[in-house]
Parts: structure tokens; sequence; C-alpha cells
């Protein structure tokens, strides 16, 4: 899945940018507080997308 995709849709569940890393990007869920990070890299593979939107406590992205 594109990078691009993912942080979209982490933003459209309520999520929002904390800061940037080295190589990663930290989210916080502002509903609950939960906190994950999606790497910069063009593509992430689909099991991460699920640990990341778990972690950040929103519904799993759909794969086509």
């Amino acid at each position: 899945m594109k990078r691009n995709k993912l942080v979209k849709y982490i933003e459209r569940n309520g999520c929002s940018f904390v800061r940037e890393g080295g190589s990663h990007t930290l989210y916080r869920n502002i509903s609950n507080g939960k906190i994950s990070t999606v790497p910069r890299h063009p593509d992430i593979k689909e099991n991460l997308c699920r640990k990341i939107c778990r972690d950040l406590g929103i519904p799993d992205i759909l794969f086509p």
C-alpha cells in the first residue's frame, strides 16, 4: 500500500501528526491517546498497515 493512502486513512479516522523522527512519522489518536509510528517508505506492507491501525485503535484498513 502506498504511504500517502495510509496517512490519509489515519488522519480521516481522528489521528493527528505529532512529529517526524529519523525514518518514521509519529501519529496520535486524539480520542484515546494511542500512539504509533508510520515508516517513511513509499510502500508499506499490508500486515504493517493493519498493525498501525490496531496500535492507534482505529478500524483496519480494507485492501482490494
